[in-house]
């Protein structure tokens, strides 16, 4: 799930170029590593405060705004990472938060679509289950979110 994750990162921040521009050059393939590992990392967190990947994709789904706690909680770490990691000036942190909720809706979309495989809820539960080293507890609670 991290390549699919990174390849959303990647996708999502290199065609916007208020956030392209403000990366620093030869520093784009690190931060957009670091991004993908601070949201991987963010949803393992979210699922374990949401319920689990069912209230995680519900949270997801049901709202992307700014304000929608699941976003914030991973904006807030994303901006904090990069601004100590490499030092990037609020502004270059703001364009990137900015582009994140579109980035998770995207992430939401593709573990949701029953015709794109490249996300699915298996590798989501796999991938959480380690992060989490089994502390998520019951990652089930799919119901019919996924059918």
């Amino acid at each position: 799930m991290f390549d699919q994750i990174l390849g959303l990162v990647k996708q999502h921040l290199g065609n916007n170029p208020q956030v392209a521009s403000a990366i620093p050059a030869g520093q784009a393939d690190a931060v957009h590593t670091e991004i993908a590992h601070q949201v991987t990392n963010g949803l393992a967190g979210q699922a374990a405060t949401q319920g689990g990947i069912g209230g995680l994709m519900a949270m997801l789904q049901g709202g992307m705004s700014s304000g929608s706690p699941v976003t914030s909680a991973i904006v807030g770490s994303v901006v904090s990472s990069l601004g100590s990691k490499f030092g990037l000036p609020p502004a270059a942190t703001g364009a990137i938060a900015a582009a994140l909720p579109g980035l998770l809706q995207s992430f939401a979309h593709k573990a949701t679509d029953p015709n794109d495989h490249s996300i699915t809820p298996n590798t989501i539960t796999q991938t959480l289950s380690k992060l989490g080293g089994g502390g998520l507890g019951n990652l089930g609670g799919l119901g019919g979110l996924f059918k």
